[in-house]
């Protein structure tokens, strides 16, 4: 992973193709962007913050440590509150994300 500073000085993690893992560049297509909030502890940490893309506002989470990323629309973050705590526990089955390359959104 290379990590590139955005024009506001923020760093983002790509893979030297330009991408950052999840399959969006960085900064290219976000036309105003919130303050960026990092939650983390000892197990894992993301930052998120509000974008606004030609495609509308989406909320991006990035996982620093690990390199992926990604924007979710209001509607799928909505779809994450109909989901149990076992589909969440699913997820874990692979704690440091997919192996292989990252899949393209």
């Amino acid at each position: 992973m290379d990590q590139h500073s955005t024009t506001n000085g923020e760093m983002q993690m790509t893979d030297g193709s330009g991408l950052v893992p999840g399959g969006f560049r960085p900064a290219q297509e976000v036309v105003g962007e919130g303050e960026p909030l990092s939650l983390r502890n000892e197990f894992a940490e993301v930052v998120v913050r509000k974008v606004r893309t030609r495609n509308g506002v989406r909320l991006e989470i990035c996982a620093p440590r690990l390199g992926y990323a990604i924007r979710l629309c209001p509607l799928q973050l909505e779809a994450l509150t109909w989901q149990s705590s076992e589909v969440f526990s699913g997820f874990l089955t692979e704690p440091f994300g997919p192996t292989g390359e990252p899949m393209q959104t």
